[in-house]
């Protein structure tokens, strides 16, 4: 029996904002990958993170490497107003339709409702499983409905 193909993509902002305002605790990657690889093939795995440049950040990354991520950067943008600009969303869209040639299982790790339409996609048109971890009450409703199995973050997954 071939051990089941997992791809995994980690929306880093997303998850660090949800843990610490719904769970007050930082995502744990360590936990999280020794509980998504349990007994299956991690065929590719995206952190996919704003670049500032700092050491704190850059050492973070690292660490994500040294998981077995692959990182993935965008420079931070400050606009004119204020806000900033620094999303994923097509890049995590475009990999993730990619991989579901090489996974059977398509982890996300995001509560964005923007990925409702992805997660059906794959579940519907490609006939894979999509596995959506996030915090239950910054989670797009939509996005668990689409997801094959919402896995909510709890203590386990937090440092």
């Amino acid at each position: 029996m071939m051990p089941e193909k997992v791809a995994i993509f980690v929306d880093v902002q997303n998850v660090y904002y949800t843990c610490r305002q719904a769970l007050g605790g930082n995502f744990d990657y360590n936990a999280f990958w020794a509980r998504v690889a349990n007994g299956r093939e991690v065929v590719a795995a995206f952190a996919y993170a704003i670049d500032r440049g700092d050491e704190k950040q850059r050492q973070f990354q690292n660490i994500l490497r040294a998981i077995g991520f692959e990182v993935k950067l965008k420079p931070f943008i400050q606009r004119a107003d204020g806000s900033a600009k620094g999303d994923w969303d097509v890049g995590i869209t475009i990999d993730m339709l990619e991989s579901a040639a090489v996974a059977d299982t398509l982890v996300l790790v995001s509560g964005d409702g923007d990925f409702a339409l992805l997660a059906d996609k794959l579940r519907q048109h490609y006939h894979k499983r999509v596995q959506v971890y996030g915090a239950p009450s910054l989670t797009a409703k939509a996005l668990m409905d689409a997801a094959s199995d919402f896995i909510a973050i709890d203590r386990s997954l937090l440092l």
